[in-house]
């Protein structure tokens, strides 16, 4: 555990500094009754949904007193999608950490748990609650270690009614995705938004490409690097829809994130977006009437690789070093509360995932959810953190053009070996 605690934050030369703070202060150890006052600390990097958060921790505050006679104070920090991960990661390494905090159930549970950050969830209430295909993936070696908050189909999005108004039909072949470019360019309209400075964006393509190829044409892909016998350079084509999305879309995309992006994109300055439905709240907000679709992204000719990308994202673990550990159990338990979670999640604007949320979901999610029926789906891949972080970069410099093909290849293989010497 030490070695892999070292080598998460091996950039970090201020960790030291930071050895003396704690995540949590209570009067007590968090395990009293009546009279008790806590704080919970929770860190989730969402901050553009610090309404919904915030209203609903007031509620769990609410009921923490009426039930348990706590008062419990939440101090909820909500940085940007950019500083999250890093953020979180000082923080757990040097002992200041948050008592609950947003993970990326794929990328993130095994590395956590290997690190020994995340308290063993099995035995809560929530677990039951949950839809047997989604409970696989926030646990590993039979072990739930955290509650999903999203659970993503996704591939790319449209404008529907571009399509509609000019007869465009979505593609299903990478021949047939040029052709729906053209018709656009021929009537003058952007065919895609490009939005790279937040550089999650730019990774998209990694799970898309890596998913639809392993499911296809480059089965056992990720078995392989995990025991470093494949390289990247064996996904023939990896790069064309990646190519062709950057020579067809909006201008100055460095200087766009995923708001401005949202906004244009809601207000009809291009037709399509290699983005999730994750945005729905934000691009309409731009315009309440936003009427788009989320499809499989065709990524060769092959129609069996052009697949919805189905997983877990955004999920909540407790620490396995809280001081009020029962009371961030009570909140991850919360998330599913029978009454209120069902509201929660849909403001959110996230899938079901279990049988008490019934709420109607909306048109996005049910266009996506007949491709799952349909089976035209894979699972998100599971790739090391840190091959998608070094993704970020790398793709950042390929659309400046300032590295190759064959340079985002080599650092991505590098990353990955690196990353298997940590994980293996």
């Amino acid at each position: 555990m030490k070695k892999a605690l070292t080598l998460i934050v091996a950039s970090i030369f201020f960790v030291g500094l930071l050895a003396g703070c704690n995540s949590s202060s209570s009067t007590n150890s968090g395990e009293g009754g009546e009279g008790e006052k806590v704080e919970l600390k929770v860190f989730i990097g969402q901050p553009r949904f610090k309404e919904q958060y915030e209203t609903y921790i007031d509620q769990f505050v609410k009921k923490q007193k009426e039930e348990k006679g706590r008062e419990v104070t939440v101090k909820l920090e909500l940085p940007s999608v950019n500083e999250a991960d890093q953020l979180l990661k000082t923080r757990l390494a040097s002992g200041d950490s948050p008592d609950v905090f947003a993970i990326h159930a794929i990328n993130d549970i095994p590395v956590y748990d290997k690190a020994g950050y995340l308290e063993d969830l099995t035995g809560e209430p929530f677990v039951d609650k949950l839809y047997d295909t989604v409970k696989p993936m926030v646990t590993r070696n039979d072990k739930v270690l955290a509650v999903p908050l999203e659970t993503l189909q996704w591939g790319f999005l449209y404008n529907k009614d571009i399509f509609e108004e000019n007869g465009i039909e979505v593609p299903k072949t990478l021949t047939e995705m040029k052709a729906v470019i053209k018709s656009l360019e021929d009537k003058g309209i952007t065919p895609f938004i490009r939005a790279y400075k937040d550089s999650y964006i730019p990774q998209l393509f990694l799970p898309l490409t890596v998913g639809a190829l392993e499911s296809t044409t480059n089965k056992g892909f990720i078995d392989k690097m995990n025991k470093d016998e494949a390289s990247f350079a064996e996904l023939e084509g990896m790069f064309d829809i990646i190519d062709l999305v950057h020579a067809h879309g909006t201008d100055r995309p460095f200087e766009v994130g995923q708001d401005q992006g949202a906004a244009a994109f809601a207000s009809g300055q291009a037709a399509m977006w290699v983005q999730g439905p994750w945005m729905a709240e934000s691009m309409l907000a731009t315009n309440e009437n936003f009427n788009f679709g989320v499809a499989p992204l065709p990524i060769n000719d092959d129609e069996n690789a052009t697949l919805i990308n189905l997983g877990a994202s955004t999920s909540l673990a407790v620490s396995k070093v809280s001081k009020v550990k029962d009371v961030a159990k009570d909140f991850v338990n919360y998330i599913l509360d029978d009454k209120d979670s069902s509201a929660f999640y849909e403001s959110l604007g996230f899938n079901p995932i279990s049988d008490i949320h019934t709420f109607e979901t909306y048109p996005w999610l049910e266009e996506s959810s007949k491709y799952v029926a349909e089976g035209k789906v894979y699972e998100d891949p599971t790739m090391p953190s840190a091959v998608k972080s070094q993704s970020e970069k790398l793709l950042q410099s390929y659309y400046a053009d300032d590295i190759s093909q064959e340079e985002v290849i080599e650092g991505l293989d590098r990353a990955w070996q690196e990353a298997n010497k940590v994980n293996n």
